[in-house]
């Protein structure tokens, strides 16, 4: 088992634990409803240190990334940041990705927890040129502050104007007590806020000092069940449910970060290329339940006519709305938004909407 190094603390705080891909991590604390109003309406902290950090360096690091990433690379300027995914050579998703790019020979991903030594083994596999690629996961903890209120708390210990930080931009600075942080103004639950990463052994004491400064504006420790609710409401893919090594990143909707025909070389783009031109014959879809009832990871959706057309990848009630809302994969024969739908729950047909994302405004 891989232990945070804010572990104590979740346990003195009273949080319930679990084992999350063999890391040991915070489920909730307060309770997943309550802790995702509070992200909604004032903020939010989470430890999200299972997160993987892969750096990759050198004079073809550039060239390389276009390489094995989905998104065009070539277009990062320092100091911003990028969502990719890497395709795997068989049409689908070896793992999604943050790539940040610090200068034009080096580069900061972070990866999903569950596929950090996949990543890592598939990174050195494709290397070529002057590429040096470190897994750098057990020296770092990631801290998000997410929230409508999230950047009013930072900047109490931030020595520098937040503000100046864009969307999906980042700074690599001193905050408090000289403790150097990357701050990114990035995040998983659409409530906008910002991602730190730092050394672990300055963890406690960063996350102890946003708890006590935000407090008094309601800022509540966040675990795992809020931030999958949190992602859920948004329609953010997670892999494993959504995306995995069988599913099409057309199909998943990422097509908005597919680039390969900007790119001479790109592992998968004959496919890709290929997919971006015709129309998928299913696609990732929001379903909101009209009826009493709770969707859940592979329940099956059927058409008004009985006929099977998908099934649900993830699903929960909204805390927001209090409506059961999931993510699903349907057929796009005849599918339009607003369409009813029935998923099957527990044997009985319950009719559902198909909805674009986000699910919740």
């Amino acid at each position: 088992m891989n232990f945070s190094p804010l572990n104590q603390i979740h346990v003195d705080l009273g949080a319930k634990m679990i084992d999350f891909h063999g890391f040991y991590l915070p489920v909730e604390y307060s309770g997943i409803k309550e802790e995702h109003l509070a992200v909604r309406n004032t903020a939010g902290i989470f430890d999200i240190s299972h997160m993987g950090e892969i750096t990759v360096k050198g004079s073809n690091a550039s060239e390389f990334l276009q390489y094995v990433c989905s998104n065009d690379i070539n277009s990062l300027t320092n100091g911003k940041a990028q969502y990719n995914y890497f395709p795997n050579g068989k049409g689908g998703i070896v793992d999604d990705l943050i790539v940040y790019k610090i200068d034009d020979n080096d580069f900061f991903l972070v990866v999903n927890a569950s596929n950090i030594e996949k990543d890592f083994e598939w990174l050195k596999a494709n290397k070529f040129g002057d590429v040096q690629i470190e897994n750098e996961s057990s020296q770092y903890a990631q801290i998000a502050l997410q929230g409508p209120k999230s950047q009013e708390i930072l900047q109490k210990i931030a020595s520098f104007d937040l503000s100046s930080i864009a969307n999906f931009g980042f700074v690599y600075k001193l905050v408090l007590d000289n403790i150097q942080v990357l701050i990114s103004r990035t995040g998983y639950t659409g409530a906008g806020g910002f991602e730190l990463y730092l050394k672990k052994e300055n963890a406690a004491y960063i996350w102890n000092t946003i708890l006590k400064y935000g407090s008094s504006e309601g800022l509540m420790p966040i675990g795992l069940g809020a931030r999958d609710t949190l992602r859920l409401e948004m329609g953010y893919c997670l892999y494993g449910n959504e995306i995995d090594d069988t599913t099409s990143p057309i199909e998943a909707g990422l097509g908005w970060i597919t680039k390969s025909q900007k790119k001479s070389k790109m592992i998968d783009k004959e496919f890709l290329d290929s997919e971006m031109k015709k129309l998928p014959i299913k696609k990732l879809v929001g379903l909101e339940i009209i009826e009493r009832g709770i969707p859940r990871t592979g329940y099956q959706v059927f058409d008004k006519n009985e006929n099977l057309i998908g099934q649900i990848t993830s699903g929960s009630i909204s805390p927001i709305t209090n409506k059961g809302i999931g993510i699903a994969y349907l057929k796009t024969d005849n599918l339009n938004l607003g369409d009813e739908v029935f998923v099957s729950i527990r044997n009985k047909m319950v009719a559902a909407k198909v909805k674009k994302f986000p699910l919740y405004q």
